[in-house]
């Protein structure tokens, strides 16, 4: 079992405030591990890309601007704004009923109540979206550039996150996705390698709805390592000891392997100093200790390996200097 000490050595002590310190600011030191580019995919659409698309398909909403032209009959032509009812009031024809049609389909009707109102035989219609408010949808979070994107039509997930240049490499697995309709409950999308990519790609969203994708946790990693700081827990927001270890580039040459302390600060702030005894959960003698957000683990550093070390460095470079004199005294 893990030993629970009070008294913490100064060395320790020392890197334990260094640790919180760090901490209090995750971004900083927290590796890069590129599980997503933050950068849109080719042939992924861009904001104005969506909106130059999707303009076909949007529908008419009250205030609405729309210009109007009758081929052959100028006494159509004009400016018309759709009012709250949805209808445009248009010379001769009288009211029409567009809200929730496309200018497509807003231009049909308009065509068949002139031929029914035998007005025109053959009437050719051009009706064009002069002004219009378009709906919107908010991202933010873990995501390369959070804000409020114009949305005409609903879209997928992934083409969505993509406007916001995609979730950083500190997003977490689960994407939060709340719906304009307050009676609507929020989704929660889950997604890592062991998801169907299927069950994601599905996933649509409307105008009007809110995406949010909160911070992956952070496991540190300090002391006589390759690669201190902060590294991402991935996929199931699981990392255990050897792992993190393994992600910090291993232990340095002059590590003090026997015992390794996890420094966890609890719920109730409380803060937590377990030795946990390395060499022997590299041999597979003590299970493999899980870790939480936040967590920090402390790698000690052996005095005298520090030292052996740098006199070994001291020694090389003495060996070469008499090396290159020596060569020089042929």
């Amino acid at each position: 079992m893990e030993r629970r000490i009070r008294m913490t050595p100064r060395f320790l002590y020392t890197s334990f405030i260094a640790a919180v310190l760090l901490a209090s600011l995750p971004e900083t030191g927290v590796a890069q591990i590129n599980r997503n580019s933050t950068e849109a995919p080719a042939g992924r659409p861009t904001a104005s890309m969506l909106v130059a698309s999707d303009i076909t398909k949007l529908k008419l909403a009250p205030g609405f601007l729309v210009g109007l032209n009758v081929l052959d009959d100028t006494d159509f032509a004009g400016s018309f704004r759709i009012d709250e009812q949805g209808d445009l009031e248009l010379p001769i024809l009288g009211s029409i009923h567009v809200a929730d049609e496309t200018v497509s389909e807003a231009r049909v009707q308009i065509q068949k109540k002139l031929r029914d109102d035998a007005i025109l035989m053959n009437p050719q219609v051009i009706l064009t979206l002069l002004e219009y408010t378009a709906p919107e949808v908010t991202i933010i979070g873990e995501v390369g550039s959070p804000g409020k994107y114009p949305l005409l039509i609903p879209h997928k997930l992934v083409d969505v996150l993509t406007l916001a240049g995609g979730p950083t490499a500190v997003a977490g697995n689960e994407i939060q996705i709340t719906r304009g309709s307050a009676d609507i409950k929020p989704v929660l999308v889950h997604y890592s390698k062991g998801t169907d990519p299927q069950l994601v790609e599905n996933v649509i969203i409307y105008p009007g709805d809110t995406i949010q994708i909160n911070r992956a946790g952070v496991v540190y990693v300090l002391g006589a390592v390759n690669r201190p700081g902060g590294y991402v827990m991935q996929e199931e927001n699981t990392l255990n000891v050897l792992q993190v270890i393994s992600l910090a580039g291993g232990t340095s040459a002059s590590a003090k392997t026997g015992t390794i302390y996890l420094l966890r600060k609890n719920a109730d702030g409380t803060i937590e100093n377990i030795a946990l005894p390395y060499n022997k959960m590299i041999q597979g003698k003590y299970a493999n200790m899980q870790l939480r957000a936040l967590d920090i683990l402390y790698m000690p550093t052996s005095m005298m390996k520090t030292i052996l070390v740098n006199s070994g460095q001291a020694l090389l470079s003495t060996a070469a200097t008499s090396a290159v004199y020596s060569g020089m005294g042929r």
